[in-house]
Parts: C-alpha cells; structure tokens; sequence
C-alpha cells in the first residue's frame, strides 16, 4: 500500500466525519431512550448509581461502605462532572459528557493521522469501533479515562513530561493506563507519572474520607459471567454443578464451589502476562515510534482477556489503543486490532441483546462468549508475536531518516 493510499484509508475525509455523526447520533438517541436498545437498560448504572455516589461525592466523602465502589479516588471526578452542566439531569449531562470524550478522542486521532508517518486508519478503528458497542460505551465513564490514555500515547514520543502527567492522572481515575508506560524508554514520562498520581494521591488522602477504600473492596469476589474463567462454570452448570448466578460487588457473578479456584488462576494468568512483559522490556532492542502505542495495546489486551472480570465497557480501552496504534503506517497491529473490533460486534451481542442467555449458560450464551473471548485470547497472542518480533527477534532493518533520528532521540534521553 502506498502512502498516499494509506493516507486516505479506506475512504475520504467526508466519510470518516460522516460516518462519526451517524454513529453518534444513534448512541445518544439510544442512551436518551428515543429509542430502545434490546436487552436490558445499560443506562441505569448512571441514573442509579453513579447518581448515588454523586450525592456522596458532593458532600466531600467517598461512598464508605459501598462495596460496589472499586475505583481510584479521581475517579470521582468523572462521577462529579455532570455537575458542571446544572442545566441537564444528571443521566443526560453524563450521556453528553461522554459524548464530549469521544469526540475529543476522535479529534486527537484525526489530528494525529494527519501528520507525516500517520495515517487516518486509527481514526477508522475508532468510529468503527465505539458504535459497535451500543450505548454501553456513553453509560460508563471507561470512554473519558480511554481519551485520556489516547492523548497520552500520542504524546509520548514527542512530550515524555505530558504523557507523565496524563498516564498519571488516567491510573488515579481508573488504574489500567499506567500500563501505557510499559515500553516508555524516556525516565521524565515515569517520573511526571509518579508525581502526578503522587499528587493526587495526597490531596484526596487529607481531603476526603476513604479516599483508598477501593484497594479492598473487591478482596471477596468470584469470577463474573462473561469472564474467560467464567466459561468453566458455564458448562458445569449442566453437568450438575451447584453454584449460583448472583449480583456481586455491581456485577453478575459465578458463587460456589471452586470459584474461588478458577478465580485465582485468572490471577495467575495475569501474573503470567505481566511476566511476558517483563521479559519483553528486558529483551527488547528496537525502540520505534509505533512501539510505545503497540506495547501499551499488548499490556492491556492481555490484562483484558486473563482477568476475573471482562465487563463490556473494556472493550473501550482496547478501541482506543489499537487505534492510537493504527495512526502509525509502520505499525504491524492491523489484524489484533480487526479482532478486537470483531469482539466488540460480539460483545454487543452477548451484552445486552442476548444477556439473558448469557446469564442462563444457554448454548446461545455460551456461544458468544467462547466466540468473544476467544477473539481477545488470539488478538493477544498476535500482538504478543508482532511486538517481540518486531522489537527482539527480526534483525535490525534500514530505518527512513525521520525514524532513525527520533531512534537516536530515544536513545540519548
């Protein structure tokens, strides 16, 4: 492909824009109840609980003992932020806020596709991708923390102090996008990281109670339903198995005998990817542009797809990141990033359409779960092999002018 051709993938301008508003005006109808999405209402977790806690939050304290509160304490400012539109009801002024993010992450992207080495087709993943959720991605606050990590990737070879301060902030608001600087090469990004989350950190401490509460919060849960792990007691349930389907620390959980097993070979299984990485960050030899976005993608795909929880709204996280990847032409991340948007259509299926099923283990529900988490599974296999390839294995290639300075950049920092 060439690179005029690669800049006007895989249609023009007008339609990227075009197509951004369609899809976009179709998820706020669907969040306004203009029209009524199949299964059940996504939009309650805003008007019910974090409406909730945005009447604690205002009062200046943490929800304290309110185990289904699992968050960063700045993520209260994402529960708090309606209140900067009086003139809406707290649903519709989170539902607009939302819309706010993905526009601003939309932008970032478009931006940046635009730009020598770029190319729009991250912007493509991302107006693919985000509809393909269904309104779930405009009732949960993931999209705002997701344009934070966006903004912070884009950043990162450029302005190592501005990726620092927005990683930092992302992993007070919802912890994952500290998993950005996993191939961060430059000691100003983990430095600004640290004292931003630091500062945070500090301030909430002595201004508001149970500030870290969450660190705790979730110590007794089981293995969520639509979870990898989850599909051991999907087929146990009919062979006899004798466990429940419960609502449990805000999601639908599996209770009983050998869930607290299968829950920590999730752990492990994190523990074991988080190893991989390790040893990728010690073996790797080739630092591009692209690896910064490619590693963070790698990190969080496999965090994705070996936790105990897999809720919808993850899939947000893994949008914005292979699209941040797909802005860079030498980016190898096409085919994980296409099974990632082929895990959200499915996702949509399996929640909310046909939740239901899921719920009941029926053959339809266990279907779209193995057919989903299966996609994550092998999307982050794939990456794994591209990124180790492309950074320990391959030999060394002839590197165009541009990328052999900012190689040397990386270098002397």
């Amino acid at each position: 492909m060439t690179g005029a051709r690669s800049a006007r993938f895989p249609f023009g301008l007008a339609a990227l824009l075009g197509v951004w508003g369609l899809t976009r005006l179709a998820l706020l109808l669907f969040v306004a109840k203009v029209y009524v999405f199949p299964g059940p209402d996504v939009t309650s977790d805003v008007s019910v609980i974090y409406h909730g806690w945005y009447e604690v939050l205002r009062h200046g304290s943490f929800p304290l003992n309110d185990v289904t509160w699992q968050y960063p304490p700045a993520a209260a400012l994402a529960v708090l932020s309606p209140g900067l539109l009086p003139f809406l009801d707290y649903p519709h002024a989170f539902f607009v806020l939302a819309f706010v993010a993905d526009l601003v992450a939309f932008g970032l992207l478009l931006y940046a596709g635009s730009r020598s080495g770029k190319t729009r087709r991250g912007a493509w993943v991302w107006v693919i991708g985000v509809p393909l959720l269904g309104p779930t991605v405009y009732a949960r606050y993931d999209v705002m923390v997701t344009a934070v990590a966006v903004a912070a990737l884009l950043a990162g070879a450029r302005h190592p102090r501005v990726m620092g301060v927005l990683v930092g902030f992302g992993a007070m608001v919802k912890v994952w996008p500290v998993l950005l600087l996993v191939a961060a090469v430059r000691r100003r990004a983990w430095v600004w990281a640290a004292a931003t989350a630091g500062a945070i950190a500090a301030l909430f401490w002595m201004t508001m109670p149970g500030a870290f509460g969450f660190l705790t919060a979730q110590r007794d849960r089981g293995t969520e339903v639509e979870s990898l792990g989850s599909l051991v007691f999907h087929v146990a349930r009919h062979h006899g198995w004798n466990g429940r389907v419960l609502l449990n620390y805000g999601s639908v959980e599996f209770l009983g005998p050998y869930v607290d097993l299968v829950s920590t070979a999730a752990l492990v299984l994190t523990s074991l990817a988080f190893g991989w990485l390790l040893l990728w960050r010690l073996c790797a030899k080739r630092f591009l542009t692209h690896t910064l976005a490619d590693a963070a993608f790698v990190a969080v795909l496999m965090f994705t797809a070996t936790s105990r929880v897999i809720s919808p709204q993850y899939l947000v996280w893994l949008v914005g990141l292979a699209a941040v990847c797909l802005c860079f032409r030498a980016s190898r991340m096409a085919v994980p990033a296409w099974l990632v948007l082929i895990a959200c259509f499915v996702t949509v299926l399996e929640f909310p359409v046909w939740f239901a099923d899921v719920v009941g283990s029926t053959p339809l529900g266990i279907t779209l779960l193995v057919i989903r988490n299966g996609l994550l599974v092998i999307a982050a296999l794939l990456a794994a092999r591209v990124l180790w390839r492309g950074t320990v294995s391959e030999p060394a290639r002839a590197l165009p002018a541009q990328a052999a300075r900012t190689k040397e950049t990386l270098a002397s920092s």
